[in-house]
């Protein structure tokens, strides 16, 4: 039988330190200040939107702050935060895709673009060390 591999590979630990930068680039202004980043994305900035866009900073903030705590842990606390963020970029996707099939700017392509970046890598380290 095949032992697994206990040790969690530096390039994963690597990524999971470009996401929490990418998550707090993006996160902190969702949250702080909405209006500038929706309207650089080509988005309206009334008050629903301004709502879900600080929904968003605060999941983005979450669980890119969850990747950097996450820095140095076990194999198996990797993993467990490895399934959250397939969930996450797999189901931001899909909602993805559907706004831009009902006429979102097309400024969304980038957001879909660089969600399904992360979800192949997340996904290639999941299948990785589950082997």
């Amino acid at each position: 039988m095949k032992k697994k591999n206990l040790l969690v590979p530096k390039s994963l630990q690597t990524w999971f330190a470009i996401h929490f930068i990418v998550d707090m680039i993006f996160g902190i202004p969702l949250l702080f200040f909405p209006s500038l980043l929706l309207g650089l994305f080509g988005f309206s900035t009334s008050t629903p939107e301004l709502v879900m866009a600080r929904l968003v900073g605060a999941a983005l903030i979450g669980i890119g702050g969850a990747s950097l705590f996450n820095y140095n842990k076990s194999k198996e606390s990797y993993g467990i935060m490895l399934t959250l963020k397939i969930l996450w970029s797999s189901a931001a996707i899909i909602g993805l895709l559907i706004s831009t099939y009902l006429g979102a700017p097309w400024q969304i392509w980038i957001i879909t673009i660089t969600f399904a970046v992360f979800s192949g890598i997340w996904w290639y380290y999941k299948l990785r060390m589950n082997k």
